[in-house]
């Protein structure tokens, strides 16, 4: 499943930022950052879900 978070978090940003932290302030800067340009969306999905598994202390991948 992390493998397809990090996945969606470079194809479609907000999916797998969603699927990560669900409806939060993380999901709205990432749709905005997404409408702005793509690459800038998808550097903040991979950064945040790496974030968030770092927290959580379930390693990367």
């Amino acid at each position: 499943m992390k493998i397809l978070r990090f996945i969606l978090g470079i194809l479609i940003p907000p999916v797998g930022v969603f699927l990560t932290y669900g409806v939060s302030t993380t999901l709205l800067i990432n749709i905005l950052l997404t409408l702005l340009a793509w690459l800038p969306g998808s550097i903040h999905a991979v950064w945040a879900i790496a974030k968030h598994y770092e927290k959580t202390g379930e390693g990367a991948y």
